[in-house]
């Protein structure tokens, strides 16, 4: 018996992956954020077109020095964002080293790296212009 070909599952897939929208976050204060469309409160999250889920620094091994790795964004890059806004903590405490702006850049994604208060506010603008964008937030120190 012949296997179906998998190309139009495949393209299906990728279709609906472009076709998500990102979600708008809904609020913000020191240690709680709240992302539209999800019932968690998160102290770190990551958010992309489609979804969204708690930031474990744990799972890359991230600490506020040398800040966000690679590792760290790896998964929001692979959603297909065209921009990735990472917030930095409310006092800019987490560090964003070179290597992750430059292995963004190598993917094509426009980078904005901004203290976490201002870059919710980018990342809501550009929500709303509806720019698959996605970010990485750091809602305390």
């Amino acid at each position: 018996m012949r296997a179906e070909p998998s190309w139009p599952n495949q393209l299906l897939k990728i279709s609906v992956k472009f076709l998500m929208t990102s979600p708008e976050i809904a609020s913000l204060s020191w240690g709680q954020m709240k992302v539209k469309g999800s019932n968690t409160t998160y102290k770190d999250c990551k958010v992309w077109p489609g979804g969204s889920r708690t930031w474990d620094w744990r799972e890359t091994g991230t600490e506020h020095s040398p800040g966000v790795q690679p590792a760290d964004v790896k998964e929001v890059v692979e959603k297909g964002v065209q921009t990735l806004v990472i917030g930095r903590g409310m006092s800019e405490a987490l560090k964003v080293p070179s290597s992750t702006v430059e292995y963004l850049k190598k993917h094509g994604i426009d980078v904005r790296v901004l203290q976490t208060e201002q870059a919710v506010k980018e990342y809501n603008a550009l929500v709303a212009q509806g720019v698959r964008v996605g970010g990485v937030f750091h809602s305390t120190c």
